[in-house]
């Protein structure tokens, strides 16, 4: 099948390409390459260098390409970024997702799987929430992930396509964006490698649920090719498994010395400071991932040590080569 991945150069996108190719679909690449990165992908795909908000250029990629399905990655990721600046926020998250929606609705495209964030949707969760569980965005970011859904689940009725929101809890792994503020193990992982202190926001008492950036590619290529009954499903893609700031921290720094020492370097990691909290940061999120089990045969493969030592070691390639 030809798939259209937007945001395909990015941390996730980039994944799901290798994941396509390995099954052997047809991946097309939309990426303004903000933060993404040609060098994350194979050279043979093909990467429209395009911004999703730029309808008349988005428009002509669609028509060139006709995709069977779409799966639609790009977005603003930062949740502080969109409590300072909902509309921004909005401009990408809504309205570009609305450019993305309507161009493959138009092209007669099949299946649109849509990356949503369960992260966010369910507010503060100390259990894992699952699908039905009460929505109660918090953030700028939340609320338009939960806007993107309605939208998708809108196209999916009126347009006669399927839709699949996918809600990924806290994605880590390779290729994730160390810059800006969004991916604290990459941050991490560059402060720690480089021997500066990284800092922990607030009391580091933040618990999430980590999932691995290929086994959630995986997720995104089960949710287009797995037969469906439902026009719209939404699944969390995540463990279930509660990990906070400071034990990620601890296990980061644990797997950077190794790897500093293993490799001879003079570098030495130092012990993470304490900043400021984050505004629109929640204190537990979990999430459920049965219904992926059931609904599409998936469930997470890496453990978190072994994530994260397979993470450290790229990041540490990249730096020290």
């Amino acid at each position: 099948m030809k798939v259209l991945v937007t945001g395909g150069a990015g941390f996730i996108g980039s994944h799901i390409v290798d994941a396509l190719i390995a099954k052997k679909h047809s991946p097309f690449v939309v990426d303004d390459l903000s933060t993404g990165s040609r060098d994350n992908l194979p050279p043979a795909v093909p990467v429209f260098e395009v911004d999703i908000c730029d309808k008349a250029r988005l428009s002509a990629v669609f028509d060139e390409v006709k995709p069977d399905w779409v799966c639609h990655q790009a977005a603003q990721m930062s949740v502080s970024r969109s409590m300072r600046e909902p509309v921004f926020d909005a401009e990408i998250n809504i309205m570009g997702l609305l450019n993305v929606f309507d161009n493959a609705a138009r092209v007669g495209a099949r299946r649109i799987v849509f990356a949503s964030s369960g992260g966010v949707l369910y507010g503060e969760v100390t259990n894992p929430a699952p699908e039905d569980a009460p929505k109660k965005p918090l953030s700028a970011y939340g609320i338009s992930k939960w806007v993107g859904e309605q939208y998708l689940e809108f196209y999916a009725r009126e347009r006669n396509l399927q839709g699949v929101a996918l809600r990924y809890s806290n994605v880590y792994g390779p290729r994730q964006n160390p810059h800006g503020e969004a991916g604290v193990v990459a941050i991490f992982c560059k402060a720690m490698l480089a021997g500066s202190a990284a800092t922990i926001n607030g009391d580091g008492r933040y618990v999430r649920d980590y999932v691995y950036g290929p086994d959630v590619a995986r997720a995104n290529v089960a949710a287009l090719e797995t037969g469906l009954e439902s026009q719209f499903t939404a699944i969390n893609i995540g463990t279930g498994i509660g990990v906070d700031v400071n034990e990620i921290a601890a296990r980061l720094m644990e797997c950077t010395q190794d790897y500093l020492k293993q490799s001879g370097s003079l570098i030495q990691s130092r012990e993470c400071r304490h900043g400021e909290a984050r505004p629109g940061d929640l204190r537990s999120n979990l999430i459920s991932p049965a219904a992926a089990g059931q609904l599409l045969a998936w469930k997470p493969t890496v453990q978190l040590n072994d994530g994260i030592r397979q993470t450290v070691n790229w990041f540490a390639q990249k730096i020290h080569g």
